[in-house]
């Protein structure tokens, strides 16, 4: 069996198991079995990392059901070949040639060395951040709620926050903490860095030990991480100014809040369309112009190597730069005074032109389902389905079965990834020595 096809059908068999066990009378409140499309759209957003939901997370499972969801989204967001090899290593098992390719492809690095050691510093990097979040949840929470309670919101929150999933125990989500600094930038920057990449944290980690320890070497940032912060930085800062302006005059998301809260609102709602889910004011509310803005950049989503989805910011990077090289006369692609390899700008392509597909296909089939939906709210609906987010206008509980299950097969996609999904339906390709004559055409 290729690579490809392990990973994909690893997601397929930790959602199985998820809808089993979230079918378990055990799971929900009232201790009946749980109704199938409910349990698979669960498990499938859970292990996908995304967040749409079709029944309030916090009344409608047990404890043992809370458990359950928040676990899938732990190892989602790992991914399932990081899993199972951290697994692998608990046991003592060795890596084989096969086993280091299949970590290569899923964390989509350029080498194989060191395989082990990266599992390691990801586990290692990903319970520092759930632990520091927990403890800085819990001052927010255990006053309302106690201490066994708030502890149980601060991990279930701290968890989803860095796995970039927007499973909330809140009927509200985070409205009823609109105004709570401490919980804002908490969740806000375990979603940055959750999304930004295992990588980009590594590097930024050795830049920080090199100054503390005044080493005379300084470590020479690579291109993903100059790429991935400074489109990060740019998306969250336009992203900000954006919403404040946009929703400012719009009384059922702002509603009466001051200048510095409504900033808030607008900061949080920057960071969270980059495929996080949470929210803090009420996206079916939003203007037309907010929830196209919030499609733009759910689609856009996180930085390859974190825990978020959408077509990344790499590839926006790439093909922006492609346009600023055709603008100016350039026939080489640059970045930082880099060259992009053209096999590097044919996957971008690649990847926007699968994520357009889908994501099309999605809407026109839910569309056909749902024909007395707004076009804008269904399109909302595809795009944080595909790009693993989880924002909702809240249509989503009340479409048919036939919709869920489209939103369902959207959010795996998005989660696997077009290109390694074809891949593992189509097989690998097959290298040819034939070269074609080539001849100008007609473009734009």
């Amino acid at each position: 069996m290729t690579v490809p096809r392990t990973i994909c059908l690893g997601f397929l068999v930790m959602i199985t198991v998820g809808t089993i066990l979230l079918m378990m009378p055990f799971s929900t409140a009232t201790g009946t079995w749980n109704d199938p499309i409910v349990a698979l759209f669960t498990s499938t957003s859970a292990v996908c990392v995304t967040g749409l939901t079709v029944v309030d997370t916090g009344t409608y499972f047990s404890f043992w059901g809370q458990f359950f969801v928040v676990a899938l989204v732990q190892i989602g967001g790992l991914g399932y070949m990081t899993a199972t090899t951290f697994l692998l290593m608990l046991l003592g098992a060795k890596f084989g040639l096969r086993d280091k390719i299949a970590i290569q492809q899923a964390l989509d690095r350029t080498g194989m060395h060191d395989s082990s050691q990266l599992i390691r510093s990801i586990i290692a990097t990903t319970m520092i951040f759930e632990i520091t979040g927990i403890f800085l949840l819990l001052p927010v929470f255990v006053p309302n709620y106690g201490f066994n309670q708030g502890l149980w919101l601060a991990i279930f929150h701290s968890i989803n926050s860095w796995n970039n999933a927007g499973f909330g125990l809140f009927k509200d989500n985070f409205i009823g903490y609109q105004t709570s600094v401490p919980l804002v930038l908490v969740v806000t920057v375990l979603i940055i860095f959750g999304g930004i990449g295992y990588q980009v944290i590594l590097e930024m980690y050795l830049w920080l030990r090199d100054r503390l320890l005044r080493k005379p070497e300084r470590i020479i940032f690579s291109l993903d991480f100059k790429v991935a912060t400074s489109t990060t930085l740019i998306l969250l800062v336009t992203g900000t100014i954006a919403f404040f302006f946009i929703e400012l005059r719009n009384p059922a998301t702002f509603g009466d809040l001051n200048l510095g809260n409504r900033l808030l609102a607008a900061w949080f709602q920057s960071v969270t369309t980059r495929t996080a889910g949470f929210n803090t004011i009420d996206i079916g509310q939003m203007t037309t112009a907010g929830l196209f803005l919030t499609i733009a950049f759910m689609f856009i989503g996180a930085s390859p190597g974190g825990t978020g989805g959408g077509m990344k910011t790499t590839t926006l990077r790439i093909l922006t730069s492609c346009t600023k090289a055709i603008l100016q006369g350039k026939e080489q692609v640059l970045l930082y005074e880099r060259k992009i390899p053209v096999t590097l700008i044919l996957k971008a392509i690649g990847v926007v032109v699968g994520s357009v597909a889908t994501v099309m296909i999605s809407t026109i089939l839910i569309a056909l389902a749902e024909p007395d939906l707004d076009f804008i709210k269904i399109l909302f609906e595809a795009v944080s389905a595909f790009a693993t987010v989880g924002l909702s206008t809240g249509i989503t509980p009340s479409v048919s079965a036939a919709a869920k299950v489209i939103l369902i097969v959207t959010m795996y996609v998005g989660r696997v990834g077009v290109l390694l999904l074809m891949a593992a339906l189509l097989g690998n390709p097959r290298p040819t020595s034939v070269q074609y004559p080539e001849e100008n055409l007609l473009v734009g």
